[in-house]
């Protein structure tokens, strides 16, 4: 303490001017109306800068939560649209919806502001949004890890897709996570139709390459070029139709084949996979109890 008070003595002049210079700049700015207008408007500037570098750490801590969020509303728009897809196919189709309205009676004011319930309001297609945590793209069977499980409701069998297109299909699942068979998988077979003259095919990866995949069984008869779109076909239930699968980037004919060679440049990048979406088709256990009664496996069809 003493060794302090010495070293204050010490630099007492100093202090003394400091307080000085402190007192005369307090009374410039309260006795100036330029000198004082421009220390309020350099203050408020640094203040806003530092302001405003708080705000950006704050966000950028709480950008897990806001990725979440949106990968959450992704999932229910993405719904919304697969349902209003579906919708305009049935129309197109011509499908009476007569009988699936509720009469409303006319007499009554407060029955007819009741909107009538049409049975396709009920969602077909549910999306839940799910985050990679280990993915493989360069062995002939490829697979994905996602961080849900049987308590978010996924099942072995779902199919998995991102905002640009089909990634596999579920395998296995734990409590809190989920294995899938990536579309990179020797094994995988994924039924398609090309958009512009909708031909039936099925999507293998033969090529080896995490890029590309072959587009097989579209007979010669049928005109294919580089460009075509190739989407899902919905056959079988596990993805809804139309979702995008990749571009035609090569067309050959062989003299020994029935069916074109095509390579298919996938729409989905493999190698920088991070949220994707689990989709769950609701009629699906229909459609299989309906397959087996029928003696349909996925072996003979």
């Amino acid at each position: 303490m003493r060794k302090l008070f010495i070293f204050i003595f010490r630099i007492r002049a100093f202090l003394v001017f400091l307080l000085l210079e402190g007192v005369s700049i307090y009374l410039l700015y309260r006795s100036n109306t330029y000198h004082s207008a421009a220390f309020y408007q350099s203050s408020n500037y640094y203040v806003g800068r530092v302001l405003e570098i708080q705000s950006q750490v704050a966000d950028y801590f709480r950008l897990k939560e806001v990725n979440q969020s949106l990968a959450q509303e992704n999932a229910q728009l993405r719904a919304q649209l697969t349902q209003i897809q579906e919708r305009k196919l049935n129309d197109s189709l011509g499908v009476v919806k007569d009988s699936v309205f509720v009469q409303v009676k006319a007499p009554d004011p407060k029955d007819s502001l009741q909107a009538p319930r049409d049975s396709l309001e009920e969602l077909v297609f549910t999306y839940r949004p799910a985050r990679v945590t280990s993915n493989s793209v360069r062995g002939l069977n490829n697979h994905l890890a996602l961080n849900v499980g049987s308590d978010a409701g996924i099942r072995p069998g779902m199919g998995v897709l991102t905002a640009n297109g089909i990634v596999g299909r579920v395998k296995a699942v734990s409590k809190h996570y989920a294995t899938v068979t990536s579309l990179l998988h020797s094994q995988t077979l994924i039924s398609v139709k090309l958009k512009r003259n909708k031909s039936l095919g099925s999507i293998k990866w033969d090529t080896e390459n995490p890029e590309t995949a072959s587009l097989h069984y579209i007979p010669l008869s049928e005109k294919i070029y580089k460009g075509d779109s190739v989407l899902t076909s919905g056959a079988g239930g596990i993805y809804p139709p139309g979702i995008m699968v990749g571009r035609v980037i090569s067309v050959r004919k062989e003299l020994d084949k029935s069916f074109y060679t095509i390579v298919v440049r996938l729409s989905v990048d493999f190698e920088k996979l991070s949220y994707v979406y689990v989709v769950e088709n609701k009629r699906k256990p229909e459609l299989d109890s309906l397959l087996v009664q029928s003696g349909i496996t996925e072996e003979n069809e």
